[in-house]
């Protein structure tokens, strides 16, 4: 019998801050939702869980009160590793990343570059009328947000993480962010392993398919050598084939309602635990073998889940 591949870390991102109540009736969109999902997706294969606030009506808050309670409410449920958003426009470099000041958690995102980021064609998903008035106007205003990361913001960023220390997951959403992210790494203020997320295919970052991804994996080998762990997000209907694709690739993969709203067949998935069966069946039938979460805090030397502040 052949000997079995390396095991991979699968993450999964119960809902994000793209996605609204009103593309699907299985978004888990208010804290109860997202806990109950979450532990759904962790008792379902998943090692980390990848963590957004949101209010009751389904809008996305950093309110470090609200983002809390519900890694609290994960926590008290189950092992896996909780990882943290810092993303959002229209707020101050401070206001996002209070939650990690305030919550110190195991991992967070780390944003590499500043971007235009496009989410207003999602509009084509909704049901009308929407369930809350502020879906429509959130899409459509991002054709003139931009998403602002300069190099005084990320190495806040990474200051205070290292100084909660809490993981970075630098999210890269083109080649020019990896060059960004080197700089840090130069500095000398990089924690290690270096943890990259991947992000292809948002409208004004990097197309998502094979030739772009080897490039992204290819570079970041020559930046960051044996220091680097690498992950993508890969969204829609194409989420399982490009996320299978990553783990050949010597990657780890992220599925979950923040990145797909479907299952393999193009149908709405029921729940984040339903996406994370799927790929973990992918997987196995390649021959891989999946991280618990203990391992994935291993591979990636997190601090443990009794060294953060909820």
């Amino acid at each position: 019998m052949a000997k079995a591949q390396r095991k991979v870390v699968v993450t999964c991102a119960v809902t994000g801050g793209i996605h609204t109540p009103s593309m699907t009736p299985y978004l888990p969109y208010n804290q109860q939702m997202i806990i109950d999902s979450a532990v759904e997706a962790i008792d379902a294969g998943a090692a980390v869980c990848h963590v957004h606030g949101r209010l009751e009506n389904g809008h996305p808050t950093a309110d470090p009160a609200v983002v809390g309670e519900i890694l609290k409410g994960i926590k008290a449920r189950s092992n896996g590793v909780l990882s943290m958003t810092t993303g959002g426009n229209n707020m101050t470099v401070e206001q996002r990343f209070r939650v990690i000041d305030t919550l110190k958690p195991e991992m967070a995102s780390c944003n590499c570059g500043t971007m235009n980021f496009n989410i207003s064609g999602t509009t084509r998903l909704l049901t009308k009328p929407t369930k809350f008035d502020w879906e429509e106007e959130f899409l459509l205003k991002t054709t003139n947000d931009v998403f602002k990361n300069t190099y005084d913001d990320i190495e806040y960023c990474i200051n205070h993480m290292n100084a909660a220390g809490t993981c970075p997951e630098y999210e890269i959403f083109d080649l020019g962010q990896l060059e960004t992210l080197n700089y840090f790494y130069k500095k000398g203020i990089c924690r290690k392993p270096v943890v990259l997320q991947f992000v292809p295919g948002v409208q004004g970052g990097m197309p998502i398919n094979t030739k772009v991804m080897q490039l992204m994996v290819d570079t970041a080998k020559a930046y960051f050598g044996d220091d680097c762990i690498y992950c993508m997000v890969a969204g829609g209907r194409r989420m399982y084939r490009y996320e299978t694709m990553m783990a050949t690739m010597g990657g780890n993969v992220r599925v979950g309602m923040e990145d797909g709203l479907y299952n393999e067949f193009g149908e709405l998935a029921k729940s984040n635990a339903e996406q994370v069966e799927i790929i973990i069946r992918n997987l196995k039938n390649l021959g891989f073998e999946i991280a618990t979460p203990d391992e994935a805090r291993e591979m990636m030397q997190l601090k443990g889940r009794e060294n953060v502040g909820f």
